[in-house]
């Protein structure tokens, strides 16, 4: 990824985190959560009484985040594939999936969706950092090139989807954009309805 953002990758994150708005007092789940550097970037926001799970596949991925999150007790990871059902002890604030959902197919995207709505409380926040909805057409072959040559298969069909319509459908019933690297890349915030 950052090599198709052009070194701005880490830009992008810090920026998302900081417009998810994240309270002293939230629980947020980061699903798909790599090696934990967002996650001690968004416990920045945190204090004692809020709390953040990881969420991956990957034993390798689990270490690192252990070992990068070791210091702080509010901290959690769990080996756990997001697009099969799963409950977390207590519904979350915020879910947060960064550059992840692209790479599965639609019918996957759906699965990931439906148990992120089940595990948020009514109010919360389903943040999405991805790529926005755009015509590879016309954009300019410069991050065409790039685009095409790095980026999986299902980036292609996700770039076209409409996706305040896809999480409407799936109940979401408000949501916030903030646009990054030309309007390419977007923080979609989709909210819960509060009943």
């Amino acid at each position: 990824m950052d090599m198709l953002s052009f070194g701005l990758y880490d830009k992008f994150i810090k920026s998302a985190i900081k417009n998810m708005s994240i309270q002293p007092g939230d629980s947020v789940l980061d699903l798909g959560c790599g090696t934990g550097r967002n996650a001690c970037l968004m416990r920045k926001y945190l204090s004692e009484k809020g709390s953040l799970t990881g969420m991956d596949i990957s034993d390798e991925m689990g270490e690192q985040f252990r070992a990068n999150c070791a210091q702080f007790t509010n901290v959690t990871f769990r080996n756990q594939r997001v697009d099969i059902p799963f409950e977390v002890d207590q519904p979350v604030d915020k879910a947060f999936i960064i550059f992840v959902i692209h790479g599965f197919p639609h019918e996957v995207r759906l699965k990931v969706i439906e148990n992120v709505y089940k595990n948020i409380k009514p109010g919360g926040q389903f943040c999405i950092l991805d790529f926005n909805e755009f015509s590879l057409k016309e954009m300019p072959f410069y991050y065409r090139i790039p685009f095409k040559l790095g980026e999986c298969p299902y980036a292609f069909d996700y770039i076209e989807k409409n996706w305040k319509g896809i999480l409407r459908d799936q109940g979401f019933d408000k949501f916030d954009e903030f646009f990054m690297f030309k309007k390419y890349v977007r923080l979609l915030i989709a909210h819960k309805p509060l009943n």
